[in-house]
């Protein structure tokens, strides 16, 4: 981390992050001198990381949360995390849904920012199970004028699965399934707890991995958006084998040995940054 006093609170919190990770724990006064502020700002951070669920505050600073194979922060917890990625992904990601196509959404953060960049996109057919999403489609569908409100030319059409909500605002369960298993999909967008070599795609939520295999076999291209720290994370339950995913969308933060092991693994690696461009690398596979 290199010393920056006009660092941003979310960038500053997600260098701390970082380095718990790598690390596997942090002092105060190492934060102070290498990010050049002060212990109070350090234990602000540090406390907001804690209320956020993703560190654990030790006396003199911070580790990671213990159990992050179960552990599933809530939507806002989550929210907090990686913005700057995320919109870099979202925005190189929604480049790849083909207008007049059928899409599915799956639930999570980083498809909640994708969701927002494509309300511009004509004639969708949007199915998904993420509540966040599906309020984002219907907020932009229907402007408002001066004769009142009016459907939106080239607005998607939108189907919510329904089921059982979890904390991260998703809905699974029967119900979710069986509708998803009824329907065939151009491309699947779905975001992801945790992605590795040897367990492919996983969450902590077991009712949502279910849901989330129904979606990857309905689906003929699956395109994952992860950013750089859930390589290596492995949640309770996968979902999906790596050979069954088509394009792994990512930031710039992931190192460029782990995007040659997955280059290797994939038909294509998209890694996006703050600039709006991308770097796409085709993969063995395809």
């Amino acid at each position: 981390m290199s010393d920056n006093q006009n660092l941003l609170a979310e960038q500053r919190r997600a260098l701390i992050l970082d380095e718990v990770r790598r690390r596997g724990g942090v002092r105060v006064n190492e934060l102070t001198r290498r990010l050049n502020v002060s212990d109070m700002t350090v234990r602000r951070d540090l406390d907001a990381l804690a209320r956020l669920g993703v560190v654990e505050k030790v006396h003199g600073g911070a580790v990671p949360v213990a159990e992050a194979t179960t552990h599933e922060p809530g939507f806002e917890a989550k929210s907090a995390l990686e913005l700057a990625a995320k919109e870099d992904i979202a925005r190189a990601a929604a480049r790849m849904a083909p207008p007049g196509g059928a899409i599915a959404l799956a639930g999570g953060t980083t498809v909640f920012a994708l969701a927002q960049r494509l309300v511009d996109v004509p004639d969708l057919t949007v199915v998904t199970n993420s509540v966040r999403a599906a309020d984002v489609f219907h907020s932009a569908q229907r402007p408002v004028t001066a004769a009142g409100p009016s459907a939106r030319p080239g607005a998607a059409t939108v189907v919510l699965t329904g089921g059982v909500r979890t904390p991260s605002d998703t809905l699974v369960g029967p119900v979710a399934d069986a509708a998803i298993r009824s329907l065939h999909f151009d491309v699947l967008f779905i975001g992801v707890h945790g992605i590795s070599a040897e367990a492919g795609l996983s969450t902590p939520n077991l009712a949502e991995a279910e849901t989330n295999r129904h979606f990857v076999r309905s689906a003929r291209r699956v395109v994952v958006l992860a950013d750089h720290t859930k390589w290596g994370t492995v949640g309770l339950s996968s979902f999906a084998l790596l050979d069954e995913v088509d394009a792994l969308v990512t930031d710039a933060g992931l190192p460029e040995t782990v995007r040659r092991e997955i280059a290797e693994r994939l038909p294509e690696l998209v890694v996006a940054d703050a600039s709006g461009d991308s770097t796409t690398c085709d993969g063995v596979r395809g």
